[in-house]
């Protein structure tokens, strides 16, 4: 496009006219004639005209399968019979497998090959738990992954040593024991997440293989997956080529270490692993969901020191007394409030009442002059950001109880949690001014209007590089 022009946009509280080409802001200003009569005209109306929104910790393969998988989620599927309705329901792809998502025990209790048997036994079935930490298998399944002579340590086993069917932490290791297969399109998630106006996304996915990123390179470059791109999974030698003029490439963020809260490594374990990292020239973005995994890391990081922009993940669980430490530490965290309403009911029940205020800490983060950053973990939470924000700023459950009423946000800083680069989670959103990337969107109203109801609803028009990537009438 020859360039853009819109005019009587609200950018900081005040009405400009904003011209855009090159694929940055060119001016701003009042009253600004067009360039040519070539040059797109949009009238914002007093529209906010605010930085495009950024993702920081979500999954993009895991998402886009996710999508086209038959869902298991308590809220779409209420007990046994209506899981075995969805399963039973579900298309098998080409190589014949069902694959179901999002399952939690709230269902139909735990999972094992004879209970999916039950369900649908004819073909293939794998479910995928809602924590994205367990699959569970049937009998076909087993037998087509060889699990009964897997030594991964993740299988679990019943007394007598024969696979149950279920298999914690090891999708790496079922991948390459699944039917081959190309990865999936990120074409549709790309063009969703420009319609929630996110410009910018950051995969949390660890330990990723070079093929890995040559997929997302080239969904880039073909426009399927038109978001900017940073890699917590990024090798940490090599993996990720270095910018081109006009071609837009992933590039390597923090180094993603996971906790897991099953089997938390030991102190030397993670120590080195940091320090490798931080040799490499990589921050670290560290998994953390458990208190136990918050203390190790940061006893660790006292001893081998931090980089700044080394992150929080999830940070789940907060004591209030660690607040102090995290902020010396100059730590970052990025968190997903969105949880609270997906799965809030179940915390209420699970967690401790005493911990409640822990959880998905918010306020009290800002307080501490921690940099606070929002996230979905797609497809573990909620992919909508404006569900995230309002998450964040209600703290409600789905039953309508609140969660740590004290961590609650206001609009303006939930949304603030959204426009913080990605280079920089939780600092302040990139200013509109000429010389900064045309990464915009435009919403129907101006902010005092669209504070008060945060929705996708108000996205008007979402530029990335000062291209469109999504658009919708007026409201």
């Amino acid at each position: 496009m020859t360039g853009l022009l819109i005019r009587g946009a609200e950018v900081g509280g005040t009405l400009l006219d904003v011209r855009i080409g090159r694929g940055q802001v060119l001016q701003t200003g009042r009253g600004l004639p067009r360039a040519s009569r070539d040059e797109r005209l949009v009238d914002a109306r007093g529209g906010a005209l605010v930085p495009g929104l950024t993702d920081h910790h979500l999954h993009l393969f895991a998402t886009a399968a996710d999508l086209a998988s038959s869902s298991c989620a308590p809220s779409t599927v209420r007990d046994e019979e209506g899981l075995a309705r969805a399963l039973r329901g579900a298309r098998p792809d080409r190589h014949g497998w069902v694959r179901g998502v999002r399952y939690h025990e709230s269902v139909a209790g735990d999972l094992d090959a004879a209970r999916l048997d039950s369900l649908r036994g004819e073909v293939p079935v794998r479910v995928q738990h809602r924590s994205g930490a367990l699959w569970m298998l049937n009998s076909r399944a087993v037998e087509a992954v060889g699990l009964a002579t897997a030594d991964h340590p993740g299988v679990e086993r019943d007394t007598s040593g024969r696979p149950t069917g279920r298999l914690w932490r090891a999708d790496a290791w079922l991948r390459d024991r699944l039917p081959p297969g190309e990865p999936p399109s990120l074409a549709g998630l790309g063009r969703r997440l420009a319609r929630y106006g996110i410009t910018s996304v950051t995969d949390a996915t660890p330990d990723l293989d070079e093929a890995t990123v040559s997929v997302v390179t080239e969904a880039m470059a073909r426009g399927e997956l038109p978001q900017r791109v940073h890699l917590l999974g990024a090798p940490l030698t090599g993996g990720t080529p270095a910018p081109s003029p006009g071609r837009p490439r992933p590039q390597p963020g923090p180094w993603k270490i996971v906790l897991a809260d099953s089997a938390l490594p030991g102190y030397e374990e993670l120590a080195e692993a940091i320090v490798a990292a931080h040799r490499a020239g990589r921050r670290v973005a560290v998994h953390c969901v458990t208190r136990e995994a918050l203390l190790l890391l940061l006893v660790v990081l006292e001893e081998v020191g931090t980089l700044p922009g080394d992150r929080l993940e999830h940070a789940s669980l907060v004591p209030p007394e660690v607040l102090p430490t995290i902020r010396r530490l100059g730590l970052r965290t990025v968190t997903q409030p969105g949880f609270l309403a997906d799965r809030g009911d179940d915390y209420r029940r699970d967690t401790p009442a005493d911990e409640h205020d822990d959880l998905y800490r918010c306020a009290s983060l800002r307080e501490a002059g921690v940099p606070l950053a929002l996230s979905s973990d797609a497809p573990y939470g909620p992919l909508d950001p404006w569900a995230v924000m309002r998450a964040a700023v209600e703290r409600r459950t789905g039953s309508g109880a609140v969660l740590g009423p004290g961590e609650r946000l206001t609009p303006a800083q939930a949304l603030d949690g959204y426009l913080s680069p990605a280079q920089r989670p939780g600092g302040p959103a990139a200013p509109i001014r000429p010389g900064v990337p045309a990464d915009l969107v435009l919403l129907h109203a101006h902010l005092a209007q669209v504070l008060p109801r945060l929705d996708a609803s108000w996205v008007r028009l979402v530029l990335i590089g000062g291209s469109p990537a999504a658009s919708a009438p007026p409201a």
